[in-house]
């Protein structure tokens, strides 16, 4: 279902060409009215807005490296590395920051794709359901974009249909978190009613469980955590319907070339030795976090805070798998202590990049998360436990992602145990709040749990912190507007304190 596409940025936020087949020649500037003409047309278009999600200024490095570093569970190795990196590490970016300028265009490039997408499918004759379908999935990449937008930088502009001129929007302002919020909701709800249960085989597509899983999260954001348990369970309840479930070996999850998974719930599809325009489908998360100078030729920037290891328990099979000790020099089995950056590196990403990838691990097969099956059980223990407390079924939840831990290939193992019954609320939430820790390292998901609860300053500076860092300031919950897109719209300011 891969289809990559070719986008040109004017205006002042965003503008695009069209999405297009590799085999096919880009049409100039895509106009709903013009080239929305057949359901191949509807198709493409949806397809084109996937793989924006694949560019390298997304999923396939920036976002989540941005996300990683701005974690306590992410530090960095190489301090040759890019400046722009050093400084969201060490809480020091400004708005100049690149980093943070491509995240925003990215994501307002890939706004501009499904709006189109929502604008131009309505004018094709098609079967209904079908075209409902499509919009539902434009819909669902939209809301996933605004997510990102409004949870790194606040209030920001939101636009809802598709542009033509961007004179039109050159005097865009910013929209308040909370419509943004309830914008993505809407998106959401439309997605629940016309997307399909499943694609099979497919889980880079959005379906009614993706959907159910983004209110989830989205509501968790917003503390409506009867609302965060509802669509949870949902998901849950109907998990054979949607094809959900736990793999048996968590290893499994971090070999590309076993493709979509059980576990998948929503995935960004990459497909090694292939690259699209505008930097689609390149995916350097593998050399990103690999091991410079070793026979897997990493690059040695995205490693793990110096008290991550040590936090984890010994005997926990996810320790194994989360982090690399050790790995070839030369064809010499070597310990890191002799790497040339010798710190503990993390091992999800770099081991496995699939057939496909180069030397480096780029430009991979892996099957980047959104969402997977483990983070929705621990979003419905978390829901229901913060709206009436621990309950058998919160307890049931967050049990069967720590039993599914104990699966190894040498056996079953006895840790981590099942919680023992009888916690208090409070005594809960930090169990779940642990388990999202352990069970989701270096997967981006860190930075938004802080900020979710309320956490990043004590995170940072606590006697006990896996990464010290005395200058975070509350203010640093939220990203800096691009200076460059100010300079191109005042009415973007005031700027974000502390900025």
């Amino acid at each position: 279902m891969k289809r990559l596409s070719k986008y040109k940025f004017i205006g002042v936020l965003l503008a695009l060409a069209s999405c297009t087949k590799l085999d096919e020649k880009p049409v100039s500037i895509l106009v709903p009215g013009q080239y929305f003409n057949t359901e191949a047309d509807a198709e493409a278009a949806v397809m084109g807005s996937y793989a924006l999600l694949s560019s390298a200024d997304y999923y396939g490095r920036r976002l989540t490296m941005v996300l990683q570093l701005l974690g306590d569970d992410i530090d960095i190795a190489d301090i040759g590395t890019q400046s722009s990196r050093i400084q969201l590490n060490g809480f020091t970016h400004d708005a100049s920051n690149q980093d943070i300028l491509a995240v925003w265009r990215l994501a307002y490039l890939g706004i501009g794709a499904a709006n189109a997408a929502i604008d131009g499918i309505p004018k094709v004759e098609m079967n209904e359901e079908k075209k409902n379908a499509l919009i539902a999935e434009a819909r669902m990449i939209r809301a996933l974009n605004y997510y990102h937008l409004v949870q790194l930088f606040g209030d920001v502009p939101y636009i809802g249909e598709f542009v033509t001129d961007p004179n039109s929007i050159k005097d865009v302002s910013r929209t308040p978190a909370a419509e943004i919020y309830q914008r993505i909701i809407e998106d959401c709800e439309f997605g629940v009613t016309n997307l399909p249960d499943v694609f099979p085989g497919i889980k880079s597509r959005a379906t009614k469980g993706v959907a159910h899983t983004m209110l989830a999260s989205i509501y968790m954001v917003l503390k409506q955590w009867d609302k965060a348990a509802e669509h949870a369970e949902v998901v849950i309840s109907n998990a054979s319907t949607y094809q959900y479930g736990l793999v048996n070996d968590f290893q499994d999850l971090w070999k590309a070339d076993l493709g979509h998974q059980l576990e998948h719930v929503w995935i960004v599809d990459f497909m090694g030795g292939i690259t699209g325009e505008t930097s689609t489908n390149q995916d350097y998360t593998a050399p990103m976090t690999g091991v410079r100078d070793a026979d897997m030729l990493g690059w040695s920037v995205l490693v793990p805070s110096p008290g991550m290891y040590d936090s984890f328990n010994a005997n926990d099979y996810r320790k194994e798998v989360s982090y690399l000790t050790e790995t070839p020099v030369k064809g010499v089995m070597t310990p890191y202590q002799r790497w040339k950056w010798p710190r503990i590196h993390t091992a999800k990403w770099c081991l496995f990049p699939g057939a496909g990838a180069n030397a480096e691990g780029a430009d991979s097969d892996i099957k980047h998360v959104i969402f997977r099956y483990a983070e929705v059980l621990l979003m419905a223990a978390e829901s229901i436990n913060e709206n009436v407390g621990p309950t058998d079924k919160a307890y049931e939840y967050i049990n069967a992602v720590r039993r599914r831990a104990r699966n190894t290939p040498q056996g079953v193992r006895e840790m981590p145990v099942d919680l023992p019954v009888g916690l208090s609320q409070s005594d809960f939430r930090e169990a779940v709040r642990e388990e999202r820790r352990v069970e989701l390292a270096f997967e981006w998901k860190r930075w938004y749990d802080l900020k979710r609860w309320d956490t990043v300053v004590e995170a940072f500076t606590a006697e006990n912190a896996y990464e010290k860092r005395a200058n975070v300031k509350d203010y640093h919950k939220l990203l800096p507007i691009p200076q460059e897109e100010i300079g191109r719209n005042p009415n973007l300011l005031p700027q974000n304190t502390g900025y």
